[in-house]
This record gives structure tokens, C-alpha cells and sequence, in this order.
């Protein structure tokens, strides 16, 4: 998939099917500002965020609610290209993530936004370097086909504790309840300061996911999913409050091509 083995490949010569800085605000044709609201209650879903000149700052803020009260401490702003659900009290959902009896409490419609089967994204991000934190992006299985289209490509994780003029990530393969994948995790550290901007990349096809920052190859994962993903960008606040809100990351642009 790149010429060099430690050099990603340019993006594709045409223009993306998601491009998005922000400029012109927060578009709901191309993004639901709750993270996973089929899973829990409007209140506890809807993302915080502001828009700055850089971009869009998602906030964790001193008021905000547990994302479930089962989960409590812990706070959450998404944004997400789509999302999808079956029926209140059912088990059918986006994204089931946990093993301790997730149901459907907000049934929410299919919407299939930004969800290739294979493709590119490139995101632009400033992670956060708050008390607690951690900015993540996915890239997860819809779910609207089948249950067992739940796999997930971890562009990253990145602790607030982990940044400094090298950070560490954890990054890769989630299985979840794919039976055709395996879960093939690691830690890497790359040579950025992720509390400046930088871009990350994904890109999915022909049995192999490679997962970049700044240009250079962090991973490459010999397994791919082959079926509709929409994208996930959240930063949470893990444990309980302290420190000084809000706290915040930064997304500078967001950019995406189906294969």
C-alpha cells in the first residue's frame, strides 16, 4: 500500500467524500454530535464543544453527565458519522463495546453519513493534555447488516499523560464480536508532541489496515474489515473530576475517501 515501508502513500488524486474544517460550523449531514446515544439517554450522549479558529474543540465540562450512570466516572464529547440501533430494550446496536449487558434506552434511526467498506481517512487532531483525559478515533463496524460486522481500527488512543516531545498510543485491530477477526493491539511511541496538531491516517483495503502519523507508517496489520464503518472522534474524561474546565482537544480537519 506505500512505496517506502515507513512512509505512507499520498491521498488519493481526487477529492474526498468527507472534507470538513469546520469553518462553516457543525454540519448534521455529515455528523451526529452524540457519542452512541442508542447505548443511553440524550442528556448523557449530546457532545460539548465549541468552535474555535483552529477548529472545533470537543469540551469535557464541569457540569457534564456520566455517559451511563453504570460507567460513572466516566464523561464523554463525539462526534460520529453515523449511527444505528434496533429496538428499545434490544441488543441490536452501533458499536457494542461492552460485555455487561448493553440495551438499546434511546432507539435511534439508521444513518449511514460517512461509512466505507474500504478507504482513507486523515484527521488533523491536538490531543488533549487535561487531567484524566483521552482523545480517541475509530473507525467501527455499523452493525446494520449483520452483528457480526463489529470490528474496529483504533487510529489511536492517546492518554493526556502520555504526551510529551514523544507520545505513546495505542493503536490497531479491535475485534469485538467479529468471529472473522482478531484483536491485534499494541503501544507505540511516536516521535510528535501530540499535544501540537498532527495528522493521523488510516487507510483500510485488500486484508491490510496501515495506521500513520505525520507521514510515516505507525502500524500495519496484516486484516481489514471489509463491510461499513463510520468514523468516531471523542475525547473522554476518565475517573473522577478534578483539575480545571473545561478541558478540551482540538479537531483541526477531518478528511475521508471511500476505496
Amino acid at each position: 500500500m506505500a512505496a517506502h515501508p515507513d512512509q505512507l502513500p499520498p491521498p488519493p488524486d481526487r477529492a474526498p467524500d468527507l472534507d470538513e474544517d469546520f469553518a462553516g460550523g457543525l454540519s448534521c449531514d455529515r455528523w451526529i454530535p452524540h457519542y452512541l446515544p442508542h447505548w443511553t439517554t440524550p442528556d448523557r450522549s449530546k457532545a460539548r464543544y465549541r468552535l474555535v479558529p483552529a477548529g472545533l474543540e470537543l469540551l469535557i465540562e464541569a457540569d457534564q453527565l456520566d455517559w451511563r450512570p453504570e460507567d460513572a466516572p466516566l464523561r464523554v464529547s463525539n462526534l460520529q458519522t453515523g449511527g444505528y440501533s434496533g429496538a428499545m430494550g434490544s441488543q441490536r446496536g452501533t458499536h457494542r463495546h461492552r460485555d455487561d449487558g448493553l440495551v438499546v434506552r434511546t432507539e435511534v434511526p439508521e444513518q449511514l453519513l460517512f461509512a466505507p467498506r474500504r478507504g482513507r481517512v486523515d484527521l488533523t487532531v491536538t490531543a488533549s493534555r487535561d487531567e484524566g483525559c483521552m482523545l480517541a478515533a475509530w473507525l467501527v463496524g455499523t452493525e446494520h447488516l449483520s452483528p457480526d460486522d463489529s470490528g474496529e481500527i483504533c487510529v489511536f488512543e492517546i492518554d493526556a499523560a502520555s504526551i510529551g516531545a514523544t507520545t505513546t498510543v495505542r493503536s490497531g485491530i479491535k475485534a469485538h464480536h467479529d468471529p472473522r477477526m482478531t484483536t491485534d493491539m499494541a503501544e507505540v511511541t511516536v516521535p510528535f508532541d501530540a499535544g501540537r496538531a498532527s495528522t493521523w491516517t488510516a487507510i483500510w483495503d485488500d486484508g491490510e489496515t496501515v495506521i500513520g502519523c505525520e507521514g510515516l507508517v505507525v502500524r500495519r496489520v496484516p486484516q481489514a474489515p471489509t463491510y461499513p464503518l463510520f468514523l468516531m472522534i471523542d475525547l473522554f474524561e476518565i475517573g473522577p473530576a478534578s483539575g480545571t474546565y473545561p478541558k478540551t482537544a482540538t479537531l483541526q480537519r477531518v478528511r475521508g475517501w471511500s476505496g
